[in-house]
């Protein structure tokens, strides 16, 4: 079994090296790593807290639904790099990660940008949902070719999160249905 796996993670660090960028232009480096940093989590909590504050409770119920399952999301996804903990690939770029957050399997970026997919579609209509999945894809892109993750990391994030967010937004609903007193403050503020 352990050759086999090994087999498989040389062929997953090929297949990295071909999709990562190599002395690309400025203008697309900065745009990979523009993208790339569009997912990470603290841009988005500090922008679920600003929407919920400054919303009607339309916004904020898209506020605390984003907030339950991608905080749940970065809890687990957390667990599980610590559980694995696969060296990230060797590069340049991206040092706050490598610092803060060593371990690079499942990409916690990947799994947050497809949780965001499955999570909008109960919001927002095909063509933003079709948007913000091409945004997605593009962060799990930019991640592999910045060379912070393998392409593995982020097939396995992207397909992570979506199961995550799917299960989620079902216990979300329960709960809100189970403590509506919870929710109406949730929903409306105080």
């Amino acid at each position: 079994m352990k050759p086999f796996f090994y087999k498989l993670l040389k062929l997953d660090e090929k297949a990295s090296k071909r999709l990562a960028l190599e002395h690309p232009p400025q203008a697309i480096e900065f745009f990979f790593k523009l993208i790339s940093h569009s997912c990470d989590s603290w841009y988005w909590l500090v922008g679920l807290v600003a929407l919920w504050i400054l919303s009607k409770p339309s916004g904020k119920e898209i506020a605390v639904t984003f907030s339950f399952v991608l905080g749940f999301l970065a809890i687990v996804v957390l667990l599980i790099k610590y559980f694995f903990k696969r060296a990230r690939p060797e590069g340049d770029w991206g040092q706050i990660y490598r610092i803060n957050d060593p371990h690079s399997f499942p990409s916690g970026h990947a799994a947050r940008a497809m949780a965001i997919v499955i999570i909008s579609i109960s919001f927002f209509s095909g063509w933003a949902v079709l948007l913000i999945l091409v945004w997605a894809l593009l962060v799990g892109y930019s991640r592999v070719a910045l060379k912070v993750h393998y392409l593995s990391d982020v097939l396995v994030g992207f397909l992570f999160g979506a199961v995550f967010a799917f299960a989620s937004l079902s216990v979300f609903n329960v709960l809100i249905d189970n403590f509506p007193k919870i929710a109406r403050f949730l929903f409306h503020g105080f």
